[in-house]
């Protein structure tokens, strides 16, 4: 087993290494890792429904899809992840416990009673700490979880916290549980990466094969680019969404606007204006306007730069629209 520690902390590189080591090493890997604040959504998520998005712009939060499916979830640099990508029989491939039995054993050696419990979560005293989600590649399987270690749970809390009424659509829904910090319980003082080499150094111990492992300049040039084509793209982050339905309402100074979206892969389908406010042109021009554009703000805000908004909705202005389309 091929053993990494990454110190990058760029969420769409280490999200890229993930699917190189997967589909281009042969052997068994073991990785750790950290990002910077970033949200990171299930595969087959609606990325939109599970962000608060003027939170996220606010605190400039990158927002990447990973290869699994499973819910969103929160990461900075006080939350430590770990990779297992290992080969073998197909049926025998996806095995939850498995994968997560060396994070609980490290902290039963730290005097932590941690437990694995439901479909994927691992748990101290009945509150989570770990999501888990798998990825099954031919006869691989890309196994990672979270590990929230000194992470800021308000920061958790506000970067995922969605109005379910803005959205109606089939994607997976995150389920929110109550969680905690490992540090929380420890019995004496340990920093985030200390607990990084804890782990490394227990895996690097029990498994009989184990081996440090560098990515060659090879490795990072194939990632870097992986990273650029892919992971950082609004193409494969937003635009892979599956098809859905947005609805918001906002109180402006020219009255109440309702706002009606069909979005299929990230494009703007159909718009639709509700409410009791006032006009002078008629806002189906705008409307019309918004259809076929990306539902992200550069592109609406590109696409609505001839109209002059308060002629279609008088008082509103056109950062109150752009807020009410998201």
């Amino acid at each position: 087993m091929l053993c990494i520690t990454r110190r990058e902390t760029d969420p769409y590189f280490n999200l890229a290494a993930e699917e190189y080591v997967l589909k281009n090493l042969e052997r068994d890997c073991f990785m750790l890792w950290r990002n910077e604040p970033s949200i990171i959504v299930g595969k087959h998520q609606n990325t939109l429904a599970e962000i608060n998005a003027d939170y996220v712009r606010e605190n400039e939060i990158k927002v990447v899809r990973r290869l699994s499916g499973g819910g969103a979830v929160f990461h900075d640099l006080g939350n430590l992840n770990f990779t297992f990508i290992a080969s073998g029989e197909h049926h025998q491939l996806v095995d939850f416990r498995k994968f997560t039995r060396p994070i609980i054993d490290v902290l039963q050696k730290l005097g932590i009673e941690a437990r694995f419990e439901g479909r994927n979560d691992l748990t101290i005293e009945g509150r989570k700490f770990s999501g888990n989600a798998e990825h099954v590649y031919k006869s691989r399987v890309l196994h990672h979880g979270t590990l929230l270690f000194s992470s800021q749970i308000t920061d958790l809390s506000n970067a995922l916290k969605v109005d379910p009424s803005k959205f109606q659509d089939k994607a997976v829904k995150s389920v929110r549980s109550r969680v905690t910090n490992i540090s929380e319980h420890l019995k004496a003082p340990l920093t985030v990466l200390e607990f990084r080499d804890l782990i490394m150094q227990h895996i690097l111990e029990s498994t009989p094969d184990a081996e440090i492992y560098t990515f060659a300049d090879q490795d990072i040039k194939a990632i870097s680019k992986l990273r650029d084509e892919k992971y950082v793209t609004w193409e494969w982050n937003f635009g892979y969404s599956p098809r859905y339905n947005f609805q918001k309402a906002v109180k402006t100074n020219g009255g109440k606007l309702e706002v009606s979206l069909e979005v299929v892969n990230g494009i703007i389908e159909k718009a639709k204006f509700y409410g009791d406010y006032f006009n002078k042109l008629d806002p189906e021009e705008i409307e019309n306007a918004l259809s076929g554009v990306e539902h992200k703000e550069s592109s609406i805000v590109n696409s609505l730069s001839g109209f002059e908004i308060p002629d279609y909705f008088l008082n509103v202005t056109k950062d109150e629209l752009i807020k009410a389309l998201f």
